[in-house]
């Protein structure tokens, strides 16, 4: 790969213009009211792939959002990468908290990133790291450097859970049929340190509906005489955990996987500041399970938290009311061995099941999936930890994330191929948060990084 860092230099400024006209559409898959401009997102990734040199891109329509599909086939010999990326972001709210709006890109210079960083929803997670492929292909094509064949998977359901994806991958094997997939929707431990994520947490998420009396009543006239649905949904939501923050629900550490002393220990290398930890987030102390680390607690062990809780007057002034319901929404992060649709049953019967008289509980599966675990000795993992030590000068260290793509595990069961997770993201981006970013150093050194992954899997598949 010749001139990368020349050519990304030159076309730097279009590269991030690109990207913040991207950043500019509020493709918020999870609200219907912003169907049309994640269809128009869908059209423009189209086209971008047909800019950066793919020979046929199309649409696909699914029952949901649509995948755009681009692909380049230069060799039926030589091997195929297939890259998998989302362009729909994560819902802005609470508005009021971002610093700027959040379609409206700005690049703002921060303490971690002194070159700049771009301010938006979805700068990180995942137009920006997307789109870092979508250069990278450009960068092969229009230098002629492409040494392999490449096929691009861009869907707009990620961040509901991708429903439609799967069948859209059982449906269209010899469409999708590839040597090994690429991703980069993760992060690396930091920016002189880089990493390859090499597991992903599962994932269960469910609603849950608590209802009380038929109507919102007087809490002067009916407190203390019936039962409250937010007093009884939040002692419920408490009891989930013991005193040692273990999860309560009978069944749920059955299949969990445990790590040897050796495979924590390993883990233990990873450069790690708590101090740092806990300035980051403005807090004095972590929590968690008890017996383990908090860079184990985020990535090897399951957890159960809390998302979203509602009910009664939330309005400005005092309303005296006990409510007729009270919800939530809960997502629990598993480990490898542990099945989702499994742990969602089990949720629902225990929850079901400790409901007081008085009231009704109904519980709601929203969606979920497979936690993954990648090995290190795999040609892909071998590519893509050359191609970092020749960009960052340094040997990456593979890491476990918390974070779930659900779909990375159906990847390898339909299509027999592993997963490379490449993210150049960082933990402080503020993804799914108010003010998420991504640094212009990670955004560029992403291009430059990617197109040596290529050149090192071509020729190690040989």
């Amino acid at each position: 790969m010749e001139n990368i860092q020349g050519y990304v230099a030159e076309h730097k400024q279009r590269f991030l213009n690109e990207l913040i006209e991207l950043l500019k559409i509020p493709s918020v898959s999870a609200d219907s009211a912003f169907k049309n401009d994640v269809l128009r997102t869908a059209e423009a990734v189209k086209f971008s792939l047909e800019k950066a040199g793919c020979d046929h891109v199309e649409i696909c329509e699914t029952a949901g959002y649509p995948i755009v599909f681009g692909e380049k086939i230069i060799d039926e010999n030589l091997p195929t990468i297939l890259v998998y990326g989302h362009y729909d972001v994560q819902p802005a709210d609470p508005i009021e908290l971002w610093n700027s709006p959040p379609f409206e890109p700005v690049i703002l210079k921060t303490d971690i990133h002194p070159e700049g960083a771009i301010f938006a929803r979805g700068a990180c997670d995942d137009k920006g790291q997307m789109y870092m492929h979508v250069k990278a292909m450009e960068f092969m094509t229009s230098t002629n450097q492409l040494p392999c064949n490449v096929k691009f998977m861009i869907e707009g359901e990620e961040e509901v859970g991708s429903v439609n994806l799967s069948t859209f991958v059982k449906n269209n094997h010899d469409k999708l049929k590839n040597d090994v997939i690429l991703i980069s929707d993760t992060g690396m431990i930091a920016k002189d340190v880089p990493s390859i994520t090499t597991g992903l947490r599962g994932l269960s998420y469910v609603e849950v509906e608590v209802t009380g009396p038929n109507r919102d009543l007087h809490s002067g006239l009916y407190g203390g005489a019936v039962a409250n649905p937010i007093n009884v949904l939040t002692k419920m939501i408490a009891s989930l955990h013991d005193e040692n923050n273990h999860i309560t629900i009978p069944g749920f550490y059955d299949n969990v996987e445990e790590l040897s002393k050796e495979e924590r220990a390993e883990m233990a290398k990873a450069p790690f500041s708590l101090d740092a930890y806990k300035k980051s987030l403005d807090i004095d102390a972590v929590y968690g399970e008890a017996g383990f680390t908090t860079n184990e607690r985020n990535s090897i062990r399951p957890t159960l938290d809390v998302n979203g809780i509602w009910g009664g007057y939330i309005g400005e002034g005092a309303k005296t009311v006990i409510a007729s319901k009270a919800f939530a929404k809960i997502s629990m992060r598993l480990v490898p061995n542990q099945d989702w649709e499994e742990i969602t049953q089990l949720f629902k019967k225990h929850f079901e099941s400790i409901a007081p008289e008085g009231v009704n509980v109904l519980v709601k599966p929203h969606h979920g999936g497979q936690g993954y675990v990648t090995p290190i000795n795999s040609l892909g993992y071998q590519a893509a930890s050359k191609a970092y030590e020749e960009s960052f000068g340094k040997k990456p260290i593979p890491q476990r994330s918390g974070g779930s793509i659900p779909i990375v595990s159906l990847f390898e069961q339909e299509l027999q191929s592993k997963t490379i997770l490449m993210g150049f993201g960082l933990d402080s981006d503020a993804i799914h948060s108010p003010n998420e970013h991504f640094g212009v150093w990670n955004y560029i050194k992403g291009i430059e990084t990617i197109p040596l992954f290529y050149k090192y899997f071509t020729e190690l598949s040989k």
